[in-house]
């Protein structure tokens, strides 16, 4: 499976995706941030990457409706610091191989990861 973070999120995510055997990519490292949320989905699209996120339009089904895309995982937390993002995120990625997130949205809470289609 293959991944691109989005550019606010930590760069260290792809990393932690990388060591699991994961490809992953950051939006800083390919130079696209700032660019417009369809420039970043074409990107998505072209390479066939999954994004991560904390852009929450990303979360509206009718917009961005996952069928159409190679899938999104986006968090969803009042508290955004590094540290937090990435204890959530290390908890999570056991998870990448047992439940389904290709063309999925994946909405990831503190306590809570919420899964549609």
């Amino acid at each position: 499976m293959k991944f691109k973070i989005d550019e606010n999120l930590p760069i260290e995510f792809a990393d932690l995706l990388i060591v699991r055997g994961y490809e992953a990519t950051t939006v800083i490292g390919q130079k696209l941030q700032g660019k417009p949320d369809d420039t970043i989905l074409g990107a998505c699209l072209r390479e066939k990457r999954i994004l991560v996120t904390l852009d929450l339009d990303f979360a509206d089904i009718k917009t961005y409706p996952p069928a159409q895309f190679p899938g999104f995982i986006v968090f969803r937390v009042p508290r955004q610091n590094k540290r937090i993002l990435t204890n959530l995120f290390q908890r999570i990625i056991p998870l990448i191989n047992q439940k389904p997130l290709e063309h999925r949205l994946w909405i990831i809470e503190e306590t809570q990861i919420r899964i549609r289609a």
